[in-house]
């Protein structure tokens, strides 16, 4: 399994500390919408240039406009971008049809998705990698990332990463559910020690 770091809510001095902090102890950065929509692409590509063997996924979480914001961020440097699950099929296509010309991947957020019929429609479109998310205002409501999320992909042939508010306590009972990828933001970012947790949470994942 791999561990993501999510930098978000964050200067762009603090994600860059961060990272030169765990940057052994991870696998992926996400750049995230808020430091997105702060810093825009030079800040993807800044990292990029920083971390040229790290995979980077730029959290656009694009819902229109898919194949612009799509090459936007894959020329500015990002692996993989975010594509909100209700977006319309065409945005949907032409992401993927842009992440396949670049070599890229497309990540479909299924934020405030509970349908199976719409996980079915996304693998028709083939889609093969979706991330389950808590958001963080529903956070405030419903707590935590919650294993009962992984019902909803039970039995499709997708790559799945999760997010959500997990950190040290609820890390265990996911990892049972054996997703591919692990995103984590604040529970290493607003860590005293960002290095310690993020290494405790890989260790925890190679288990």
């Amino acid at each position: 399994m791999k561990l993501q770091l999510a930098l978000d809510r964050l200067t762009r001095e603090e994600c860059i500390q961060i990272l030169n902090d765990t940057q052994e102890a991870i696998d992926i950065i996400e750049i995230g919408t808020g430091v997105i929509k702060e810093y825009g692409m030079p800040i993807v590509r800044e990292i990029r240039g920083l971390y040229p063997s790290k995979l980077i996924m730029a959290d656009m979480k694009t819902c229109d406009a898919g194949r612009h914001e799509a090459i936007q961020a894959f020329d500015a440097g990002a692996d993989i971008i975010t594509v909100m699950a209700f977006s319309s099929k065409l945005t949907i296509l032409e992401t993927l049809k842009v992440a396949k010309e670049y070599g890229k991947r497309i990540m479909v957020d299924l934020l405030e998705v509970d349908s199976r019929d719409k996980i079915a429609e996304l693998q028709e479109l083939d889609v093969d990698l979706v991330s389950l998310h808590v958001g963080k205002d529903k956070q405030q409501e419903k707590g935590d990332f919650n294993t009962d999320l992984f019902s909803l992909v039970k039995g499709y042939d997708f790559e799945v990463t999760v997010a959500g508010g997990i950190n040290l306590t609820t890390l265990p009972s996911i990892v049972k559910e054996k997703p591919d990828t692990v995103i984590v933001g604040s529970a290493i970012t607003k860590a005293e020690n960002p290095y310690d947790v993020a290494t405790k949470m890989k260790q925890i994942l190679n288990q």
